[in-house]
């Protein structure tokens, strides 16, 4: 391919560099598979918004504009974890991800990527992020919005490409792009994660005409995927349990049933259900008869939920495998004594696998049976109770397409009470990359536009705040069909879990769930998304019964929530 670019282009007064590298840059990402890029429009980022703006009238990729950097890279990984929900069965997570490209100009612009791309790291998610940057010569001069872009990110990157104003366009640029993809999407590596290509333009950054692409590029990708695995046996004989965390894939599920043995499987590990998954197993592994018990784990995904699994896997009187199939594996206390890509059984269950299964599935629908269903009912003063509809939202997923969680208190809620689904399994989906509550509304955004299919959210208040940006939708953006329902328990409820309310009383709501004043109708129908307001569980099973059109709110006021913790001994 000649500097010049497409055929159309050749016998023309030549563009400016800069006009030239983004459109390589553009041919290389289409090239390597990108269909979906996210723009934060800005002045130095004006060659690639041109060149993307004119990729898409011509067919080849699908561009979606934010206004604030942060909503567009949490929308850009959204759009990446979309894959998953359409992947063939039996593909890791992982695996379907899609890369997709953020754009953003230079200065703090940059810097508000970074929750998501830790998250992305975490979670190995393929962001590929566009930075446009000034002329090195400008870097440290204190000149208008020029800051060290490169290096901005630390470790979190897995790869990083520094292209200075009037680099050249062609091969060598190219070339860069493809490693760039090949880092993103772990073709050779299998880590996925987020990469950066820091582009310096000079002006002038208008071009002199509009590029006609004409007929997209092949997909040809240059580093071809790299995903051997291998199975370990493993023996019968032990008391195990199968803890599936975020992302594990279904695969655990059909470990646990070749095994016979009890399914610990969080909301978004993409497992719960089957006839080996144990409801409320968080209330039940510090039972003596039962988590005591336990003398092999094999760790799936990447569990952070609970505190009782975190005692488990850092106990050295029992064995503990991990499947991975990645580099990266979960071992936070050290104690892994087998790391594999998966594992096989050898044999059949036996009578005593099955009464151990049995044990802990009768004892997990018997705290659910108490805990998801108050003694009492309601009060009559418009709030629910926080497991009840934790419960309800849970049972409602199976039929509302996609549900992305809250990574606080309410993914908590759901583990505790949400019964294992039937098949099909819905896609439940959280950042538990960090667990962090940055970005949840704009990576269901993400999701909703990536897949076509509507997509619920659960969250609390605090994490609505936290990003109610991503319900703002521009004039000429196309609307997405997203339901956002509030746990509004007026604040962090998830501190009074961790001993804070006992260490400073009278701090502890200033200091810890930092209880606000927003008017939640009024910021929803500011932001152009429908609202209402369920006083009751009936009222709110009715919203969540009707079909998801357009971005709207529900707001569900939560009551004083009840104790929910160490009561497992009474209940079973």
């Amino acid at each position: 391919m000649s500097a010049t670019g497409a055929e159309g282009e050749r016998d023309q007064p030549p563009e400016a560099s800069a006009h030239l590298v983004a459109r390589d840059v553009v041919r290389a990402l289409v090239a390597g598979g990108v269909r979906d890029v996210v723009l934060a429009p800005g002045s130095r980022s004006a060659p690639l918004a041109h060149a993307l703006h004119s990729a898409e009238r011509a067919g080849w990729l699908r561009l979606t504009v934010r206004v604030d950097e942060r909503v567009a890279a949490f929308v850009a990984l959204g759009l990446s974890r979309a894959g998953e929900l359409e992947a063939p069965a039996g593909l890791e997570p992982a695996r379907a991800r899609r890369p997709v490209a953020v754009v953003t100009t230079s200065g703090t612009a940059v810097a508000n990527l970074h929750p998501a791309v830790l998250e992305a790291d975490a979670a190995g998610v393929p962001l590929v992020l566009l930075t446009a940057d000034r002329p090195h010569e400008l870097r440290g001069t204190g000149a208008n919005q020029t800051t060290d872009q490169v290096g901005l990110f630390g470790p979190a990157l897995r790869h990083l490409v520094d292209v200075p104003a009037d680099a050249p366009a062609g091969p060598p640029l190219t070339q860069h792009v493809a490693r760039a993809l090949a880092a993103a999407t772990g073709a050779r590596t299998r880590e996925p994660g987020p990469v950066q290509l820091n582009l310096g333009f000079r002006e002038p950054l208008a071009p002199e005409r509009t590029w006609v692409p004409g007929q997209a590029p092949a997909v040809r990708p240059v580093a071809r995927p790299d995903h051997a695995r291998s199975s370990v046996p493993l023996g019968r004989g032990p008391r195990t349990v199968v803890v599936a965390g975020d992302g594990a894939g279904p695969e655990a599920r059909r470990l646990a049933e070749r095994g016979g043995w009890p399914l610990l499987a969080e909301p978004t590990s993409g497992s719960r259900g089957g006839r080996c998954a144990v409801s409320a197993y968080r209330e039940l592994l510090d039972l003596a008869q039962l988590g005591g018990r336990v003398q092999r784990v094999v760790v799936a995904g990447h569990p952070t939920l609970s505190r009782p699994v975190t005692r488990l896997l850092a106990r050295e009187d029992l064995e503990l495998v991990v499947a991975s199939p990645s580099g990266r594996w979960p071992d936070a206390a050290g104690t892994a004594r087998t790391v594999a890509a998966g594992f096989d059984v050898e044999g059949q269950p036996g009578p005593d696998e099955q009464a151990w299964l049995d044990l802990w599935l009768d004892a997990g629908r018997s705290v659910v049976a108490r805990l998801a269903h108050p003694a009492a009912g309601p009060p009559d003063d418009g709030t629910l109770d926080a497991l009840a509809t934790a419960a309800v939202v849970a049972g409602a997923a199976r039929h509302s397409g996609t549900l992305v969680l809250g990574a606080s208190r309410v993914v908590r809620d759901i583990d505790l009470v949400g019964q294992p689904w039937m098949d099909p399994v819905p896609h439940v989906l959280s950042n538990r990359g960090l667990a962090g509550i940055d970005g949840t509304i704009s990576t269901a955004v993400g999701l909703a536009r990536g897949t076509g299919r509507p997509v619920r959210v659960l969250l609390g208040d605090l994490t609505l705040l936290h990003d109610v940006g991503g319900l703002l939708l521009g004039a000429l953006e196309d609307d997405v069909d997203v339901q956002v329902v509030v746990a509004d328990d007026s604040g962090g409820a998830i501190f009074a879990l961790l001993g804070h309310a006992d260490a400073s009383p009278d701090g502890f709501a200033r200091l810890f769930t930092t209880p606000q004043l927003a008017d939640l109708e009024a910021l929803a129908r500011g932001y152009g998304a429908d609202y209402r307001a369920p006083r009751t569980l009936d009222e709110l099973q009715a919203v969540l019964a009707a079909p998801i059109l357009g971005r709207s709110v529900v707001h569900v006021r939560i009551g004083e929530r009840r104790a929910e913790t160490s009561r497992a001994r009474s209940l079973i």
